[in-house]
């Protein structure tokens, strides 16, 4: 039996994604930005209002980064998330985060996430609030790597449960990708 549920986008799992921008004075802005994602192989695509002021920095500056957030900075990545930089002038510097400046585009690296991916602008529909980037970089720390590779165990991304509203940590290995229904093909 299944329940309807409406208009829901249930999508599991959703990450969680802090973006980073600087503001008109230099310093440094980030947001939670839970819906978003891939757009394409080279491309990142983000549904961001534009009451944010990290739209309007984007847009003022044409570029961003997208943080992937970890278990390890689920408090920093909520705060950013809850606390506007619309209200509070202080919200980066009182998050704890850490930033450098990207060296491919103008935003910065916020340097405790393990992935940061550097964007620059390519759209913006303020109707529908979606917002494209072509990446431009992805920098990741070596301390999350196995043989060069990402290893998600050591990454520890978080999604975001969002008919519940809480964050969760993804779970084990179950199979390798295009071989485990090999078995099934005829």
């Amino acid at each position: 039996m299944r329940k309807n549920m409406g208009k829901k986008p249930l999508i599991y799992p959703q990450p969680v994604l802090i973006i980073g921008t600087y503001n008109n004075d230099g310093t440094v802005d980030a947001m939670n930005a839970a819906w978003g994602g891939v757009g394409d192989d080279s491309q990142v695509f983000l549904c961001l209002s534009k009451e944010h002021r990290t739209v309007q920095n984007i847009l003022k500056r044409k570029a961003f980064t997208v943080q992937i957030a970890d278990e390890e900075h689920v408090v920093q990545s909520d705060y950013v998330g809850i606390v506007s930089g619309n209200d509070e002038p202080e919200k980066f510097a009182k998050s704890g985060l850490h930033a450098v400046k990207s060296e491919f585009v103008d935003a910065p690296v916020l340097d405790d996430y393990p992935i940061s991916i550097e964007c620059e602008l390519i759209s913006y529909e303020p109707e529908h609030c979606h917002l494209f980037g072509e990446i431009i970089n992805t920098s990741v720390k070596e301390d999350v790597l196995t043989d060069g590779k990402i290893d998600i165990s050591k990454l520890k991304p978080l999604t975001f449960d969002i008919d519940n509203g809480r964050y969760v940590s993804l779970g084990k290995v179950m199979a390798s990708a295009f071989s485990a229904g090999l078995e099934l093909r005829q």
